[in-house]
């Protein structure tokens, strides 16, 4: 490593994938929640907790992405990536509900498995 470029690069992976997780975590736990204990629908479905969590998502996924290509030069994570970022911005327009949590949970995953592409090309 000459400077601190990978290092930030893959940090910036790392990150992509913890928020895609945490994304899918916050899916399937609030489904889980309200469907089976009737809990924390008010704030576990808040409009403005998808919207902000997905927006930095989008922002960290496609930052990531574009640093990766042109790293490591192999662009099938920026094709996978950009297919889960579409599905995510797909998310981010259609209303909240069942439909948004399905293109959030497919989207976040083809972004995490890019990142996860990332990390093992970097290194």
């Amino acid at each position: 490593m000459r400077d601190g470029f990978p290092s930030i690069r893959g940090g910036l992976d790392r990150l992509g994938v913890l928020l895609s997780g945490l994304c899918v975590l916050h899916c399937l736990a609030g489904f889980l929640l309200v469907a089976g204990l009737g809990l924390g629908s008010q704030f576990v479905f808040a409009p403005a907790i998808h919207r902000i969590g997905l927006a930095l998502a989008i922002v960290v996924g496609a930052l990531t992405l574009g640093i990766g290509v042109a790293r490591h030069g192999d662009r099938r994570p920026l094709f996978i990536g950009g297919a889960g970022l579409a599905l995510m911005v797909l998310a981010l327009l259609v209303g909240h509900g069942t439909e948004e949590a399905v293109l959030t949970i497919f989207g976040v995953s083809l972004l995490a498995f890019a990142h996860w592409r990332n990390l093992r090309l970097g290194s």
